[in-house]
């Protein structure tokens, strides 16, 4: 192993000699943790709203103006008839028919449960026209409950503001970290056989395991270095910073670099092409995003989708930074992510060194 120090001298010379990979290192974290929390949301706003009001009384004259003061919604016509409104839902200039009936005051100022009104939603965009109407829905109970009449205290916990960016940014961050640890190793193994430069290595005495782990160390540390700055753009741009121990979450990224640098290796030790590896990475890269919890919650998956993520390393890193960023969890309670996460960088590791043949 004491040849291991010059190896890595060599890998970290190679890798900033390159004249793509180090500018993709810095890029990526910037890019994804700058635009992406903008765009990765499910936070409905600025619905846009059509009123078609057949009591036209000061009850009914209320609600609209409480739809047209909502942050959620744009008020954008007023028709007087139902077809007139739903020319405006066909033509995509509205999201929303609100109807409100005839009696609609009268109903209400007689103390009657809340009065019926109809709401018509675009589903084209199916989130959208469930979230939109569910505020809407929420908006014009609140329109019929008694102003003395009890009210229920909600109290968000762990995210009091519902800022769905913190929610996501983990996500964000065990994306970008799949794709440098993960993709990068593999492209750069199988590019070096393309050229024939790693025969030169492969004709030295230098062990599987010493080179494995001159292959695996840079980078663990790129990925390191990648979380950090995806906390520090986090926090500095989007005001979102961790709840929980740094330490912690270095160490929850230090496991999970270790299981993406080992998942890398191993394809790239079945390649030979930079086809095979893009072809293999990619298949596996969209497994682990789509099926990891990221962006979909895995309760709501089937029944054996949900048993397929038990072996999914996206899981529990992103399990663990949300715990860490959301809930601010100790050690303690993330053991069963930290320990399935240190199998998993086990396995893959010494899957790598067995895996790697000096000779065709």
């Amino acid at each position: 192993m004491s040849v291991l120090p010059y190896l890595l001298e060599k890998e970290f010379k190679q890798f900033m000699r390159n004249a793509i990979l180090p500018r993709i290192a810095l890029m990526v974290p910037l890019m994804v943790m700058l635009v992406a929390p903008l765009v990765t949301t499910m936070d409905v706003k600025e619905v846009r709203v059509a009123v078609v009001d057949h009591d036209r009384t000061m009850a009914s004259r209320r609600l609209t103006d409480r739809v047209a003061a909502s942050p959620y919604f744009t008020l954008v016509a007023r028709p007087t008839a139902y077809g007139g409104a739903l020319r405006l839902v066909e033509d995509d200039r509205a999201d929303i028919v609100l109807t409100i009936p005839t009696g609609y005051g009268r109903d209400l100022g007689a103390g009657h449960a809340a009065p019926r009104v109809q709401i018509t939603a675009n589903a084209v965009n199916a989130a959208k026209a469930q979230i939109g109407a569910n505020y809407l829905s929420q908006l014009t109970t609140a329109q019929a409950a008694p102003a003395d009449g009890g009210r229920l205290a909600v109290q968000y916990r762990y995210n009091p503001t519902l800022d769905y960016r913190a929610y996501m940014i983990p996500a964000l961050m065990t994306l970008l970290v799949l794709i440098l640890c993960g993709v990068l190793p593999a492209l750069n193994i199988v590019s070096e056989k393309e050229i024939g430069t790693i025969e030169q290595i492969n004709v030295t005495p230098i062990s599987r395991l010493t080179f494995t782990m001159g292959k695996l160390i840079p980078f663990w540390v790129i990925g390191l270095v990648a979380v950090g700055l995806g906390v520090a753009v986090g926090g500095l741009v989007y005001g979102v910073w961790p709840a929980g121990s740094l330490w912690l979450i270095l160490l929850a990224s230090l496991l999970f670099t270790s299981v993406a640098s080992g998942f890398g290796l191993v394809v790239s030790n079945y390649s030979t092409t930079l086809r095979q590896a893009l072809f293999v990475i990619y298949f596996f890269v969209m497994i682990f995003i789509l099926m990891g919890g990221l962006f979909t919650p895995i309760a709501s998956m089937p029944r054996w989708a949900q048993t397929v993520t038990y072996g999914l390393p996206t899981r529990y890193y992103g399990e663990a930074m949300r715990a860490l960023y959301l809930k601010g969890s100790s050690f303690a309670d993330l053991l069963p992510q930290f320990g399935a996460l240190a199998l998993m960088a086990v396995g893959l590791g010494a899957w790598a060194v067995v895996s790697y043949r000096k000779t065709e």
